[in-house]
């Protein structure tokens, strides 16, 4: 069953190129090696750029470790959290209905 789940986060505003660049990177990285990560899409509030949702669903629960734990992530990471205002909000969802998968 898949596993849907969102990351919410705000960086520095000076950071922002940097961490636009590292999250470009990252879901490059996870198209080339992650056929289990289904989804991975960062998207960033209109009124407030320093501001992302990231969306993604995983396959089943063995995806989302192989992501979790993979090489992008430490990587990603590694970059990105010295950047942050917060720390990272993530939350996971139940499908109720959809037009994929």
């Amino acid at each position: 069953m898949p596993i849907y789940q969102t990351a919410q986060f705000e960086v520095r505003p000076e950071a922002l190129e940097h961490c636009e660049q590292a999250i470009r990177e990252f879901v490059a990285y996870i198209q080339a090696n992650e056929p289990g990560t289904l989804v991975y899409t960062s998207v960033h509030v209109a009124s407030d750029p320093a501001s992302f949702l990231h969306f993604f669903i995983f396959e089943d629960e063995a995806a989302r470790e192989r992501h979790r734990t993979s090489e992008g992530v430490r990587r990603f990471t590694d970059t990105l959290y010295p950047e942050l205002l917060a720390p990272v909000e993530f939350q996971e969802y139940s499908a109720v209905a959809t037009t994929a998968l």
